[in-house]
């Protein structure tokens, strides 16, 4: 029975790794990302004031990987834009999500089943991506581990590593955004995917490479199923993020010395209401852009 099942599990890895992407798989993925975008603040104006910078918008979260990767390998950054049928119906989705008559598209793909369908899709095409990335990164070097890991996070994460140029294209400049800063879930999980893909490549992970797309897509579409289901953004990482970095990167502060050695603080002057000028203090803007790949 477990040899039968070992089989079994090996034919599903096969089959797995033998699946095409295009059209349906992609398909879900140009039409969760463009409704990502779609969600952002102020983007339904800019559908309506400039709809070419809207659709420039939409295929760079729709092909942000490709074009970053791209970049990273001295490759043309308009390489992705060469296939024409995946142009096409990127195009065609982002019309039916921002112009279709009545909203029928967006309204249909909204609720949560179909956009629980349609983001574990998306996820298989993210093992598709980052695999791709390390491989492509690996033809061309192959012994170094950081350039395949690199441009096999920028292959699956790219939307959301150059949000902060598709946010220009839309008149928004929100530095804080950067992903960098603060990685959001897809980012992190694409990062792992890439050391995991590259380990693999160099024979470092003990698995063959269908295996590991298996376990690897397995994961990240029953996390991103959980996740919308709960309704929480919490990563499954929490845990081990907050221990490592107590652990390695809280060390004494710099800052110890400028408030006193004994525990004595010198009270800081009061500020005038209003600010300077008499003019009312800035206020902070606490909201984030949603992060998609």
């Amino acid at each position: 029975m477990e040899a039968l099942g070992l089989l079994q599990l090996d034919d599903l890895a096969h089959g797995l790794a033998s699946l095409s992407m295009f059209p349906y798989f992609d398909m879900a993925h140009y039409v969760v990302s463009v409704m990502a975008l779609r969600e952002q603040p102020g983007a339904l104006e800019v559908s309506r004031t400039s709809p070419l910078a809207c659709w420039f918008s939409s295929m760079l979260y729709c092909f942000g990987g490709a074009v970053l990767s791209g970049i990273m390998l001295a490759e043309p950054p308009v390489a992705p834009l060469t296939n024409s049928t995946s142009v096409l119906l990127a195009s065609v989705i982002w019309y039916l999500v921002f112009y279709c008559p009545m909203d029928l598209v967006y309204c249909c793909a909204a609720p949560l089943p179909p956009r629980l369908l349609l983001s574990g899709m998306k996820e298989v095409t993210r093992t598709w991506k980052v695999l791709g990335g390390v491989t492509q990164a690996h033809g061309k070097y192959k012994d170094s581990l950081l350039v395949m890991i690199a441009v096999g996070w920028a292959r699956g994460a790219g939307g959301g590593l150059i949000s902060n140029f598709e946010q220009l294209v839309r008149g928004v400049w929100k530095p804080e955004t950067n992903e960098l800063l603060k990685m959001s879930y897809p980012t992190k999980i694409t990062l792992i995917g890439a050391v995991l893909f590259a380990l693999q490549q160099t024979h470092y992970l003990p698995l063959q490479k269908h295996h590991l797309m298996l376990i690897y897509t397995i994961f990240i579409v029953g996390n991103k199923s959980r996740m919308m289901l709960t309704g929480s953004s919490t990563s499954p990482f929490s845990t081990i993020e907050a221990a490592v970095y107590k652990t390695l990167f809280t060390g004494p502060s710099p800052y110890a010395a400028l408030t006193g050695a004994s525990g004595s603080k010198e009270p800081a002057p009061a500020s005038p209401v209003g600010g300077q000028n008499g003019s009312p203090p800035a206020k902070q803007e606490s909201e984030t852009c949603k992060k998609t790949d």
